[in-house]
């Protein structure tokens, strides 16, 4: 299956979709698949797009609680970081690591 024919689908499944919407799942959901054919059909499709879908809104609410403790840190003095701010900050890369996974298909860092 071509990423045009995974468009179309996903357009025709959910009509109305904004145009970097369709291309964001497009990416994400062939990246989910170790096979792109197995998009073909519609139940695997219908459940990657759920599992997708799961998987991207836990991502972003990770993402969004370490950006509130990123926003409160960058307030402090770098020099008297405690151990936990530390830990924030290794925090914050795993889950960008995760997100970036998401969207390029292979594992990033693994911390």
């Amino acid at each position: 299956m071509k990423c045009a024919q995974l468009a179309e689908r996903i357009e025709s499944m959910r009509p109305g979709a904004e145009t970097r919407d369709v291309a964001r799942l497009c990416l994400l959901l062939t990246n989910a698949m170790a096979d792109v054919a197995d998009l073909e059909s519609n139940d695997t499709l219908t459940a990657a797009w759920k599992e997708m879908g799961l998987r991207l809104q836990a991502a972003t609410d990770q993402h969004a609680a370490m950006t509130e403790e990123l926003e409160s840190l960058a307030r402090s003095d770098p020099r008297k970081f405690s151990p936990d701010q530390i830990w924030i900050l290794i925090r914050a890369i795993k889950v960008q690591s995760q997100i970036l996974e998401l969207y390029v298909g292979e594992p990033a860092l693994d911390i």
